[in-house]
């Protein structure tokens, strides 16, 4: 039986600008904890990216917060990247507005001048990214003495990308009484420490969302020709309604674009060197289905929550076996089966070897070209059956 959100005790507005987005019913992991939120009790929640953490933190945020001064906010909203500020916040203002609670975003690779603007302008709750939170604070455009929330989101993605010292900064130049939620994927090792250190006597909550295993991928391994590479990619993007493609530098992420365009395929970029309006437009593109193939470095990636992927392509091998896991992770969501090739060159192929050993797969590597039928539908193909050429 589905729980609403009246009956979760959060404000009747706030309820009722949900219903017009057409949410009426709590997910999960905020069934399990907008009740302790709205208590003031601190939070740590395990849950992953997508099971809806943000309306888990973020409804209990806007009712309890206070009116701020300007450039002191009243809670804080910690997030690992930058599009998981823009995400986060743009759920977020609509019902802000509703109970007359101001949303900001801080986040860098934007302009500085319109968010100081906005924290002047006495903004109650930020969300932002730590580098860009430290800097306006070192600048005095920012104070935490009236924090009497703070959020730390995505945690675990906080300690991969080396954000934890940042974190800790901020979390320890938050002065008084206040409140802590804290999510993540993972609660071990760096992420644990933070929950010791920085809550108090907090309620642990876990949603057990369906893990996507490697069994519920459907994995296919291609040695290619890298004249041929970007032909294969485009002729296996043709064939799908949204792939994403994850590269290892932000170089060969642009020349694949280019690449794809070239050959007649929608693709766009995410990566660090590129503006925030460029990144923020592709990705909008690509959840809106305009643009069938999404090119990305990891690290842009991350905290990236996009439905109904298709296809992943590791452009260039992963790393080790959990980059491979993660990567795939982004399809075969919600119990719907997804497809991830991987390409290798004939330097690679020891590689890919290697790391099929370390998630418990064998399969062919099998030599394709561009022009290849197979590459039309590579999820009825059966590697094992005909590894010899179409």
């Amino acid at each position: 039986m589905t729980t609403s959100f009246e009956q979760l005790g959060v404000d009747g507005a706030l309820v009722k600008a949900l219903s017009e987005t057409g949410i009426d019913q709590a997910f999960p992991i905020q069934e399990l904890t907008i009740n302790d939120a709205l208590a003031g009790r601190d939070v740590c929640g395990k849950a992953k990216t997508g099971s809806g953490k943000t309306l888990a933190f973020g409804l209990p945020t806007l009712q309890r917060v206070t009116r701020a001064e300007p450039r002191r906010p009243r809670a804080l909203i910690l997030v690992p990247t930058r599009e998981l500020a823009a995400q986060v916040s743009e759920e977020l203002m609509p019902l802000g507005r509703a109970v007359g609670v101001r949303v900001a975003a801080i986040y860098g690779g934007a302009n500085m001048v319109g968010q100081i603007k906005n924290l002047a302008d006495g903004a109650e709750v930020v969300v932002a990214t730590p580098g860009r939170m430290i800097d306006l604070i070192e600048r005095k455009e920012a104070w935490l003495d009236d924090v009497e929330i703070v959020v730390v989101d995505e945690a675990d993605r906080m300690a991969d990308m080396g954000f934890l010292p940042q974190v800790e900064w901020l979390l320890r130049h938050i002065k008084g009484t206040h409140q802590t939620l804290l999510f993540s994927a993972t609660l071990d090792g760096a992420v644990k420490i933070l929950v010791d250190r920085y809550q108090t006597d907090p309620v642990r909550h876990e949603v057990s969302s369906p893990q996507v295993t490697v069994e519920e991928m459907t994995h296919r391994f291609l040695l290619v020709h890298q004249m041929d590479k970007s032909k294969v990619i485009a002729a296996i993007g043709r064939a799908s309604n949204r792939t994403i493609v994850f590269c290892r530098t932000k170089r060969y992420a642009d020349r694949l674009v280019d690449d794809l365009t070239d050959d007649g395929v929608k693709a766009g970029a995410i990566h660090g060197d590129l503006p925030q309006r460029l990144r923020e437009r592709a990705l909008a593109d690509f959840m809106a289905g305009k643009l069938p193939v999404l090119v990305a470095t990891d690290v842009a990636a991350r905290g990236i929550h996009v439905d109904d992927i298709d296809v992943v392509i590791h452009g260039d091998p992963p790393e080790d076996h959990k980059a491979y896991i993660h990567r795939s992770g982004r399809t075969a969501r919600a119990g719907e089966e997804g497809l991830v090739v991987t390409l290798a060159l004939w330097n690679e192929e020891l590689d890919v070897r290697r790391l099929q050993k370390r998630i418990g797969i064998d399969l062919p590597i099998v030599e394709i070209f561009s022009n290849d039928a197979r590459l039309a539908d590579l999820t009825a193909w059966d590697p094992t059956a005909d590894s010899g050429a179409a």
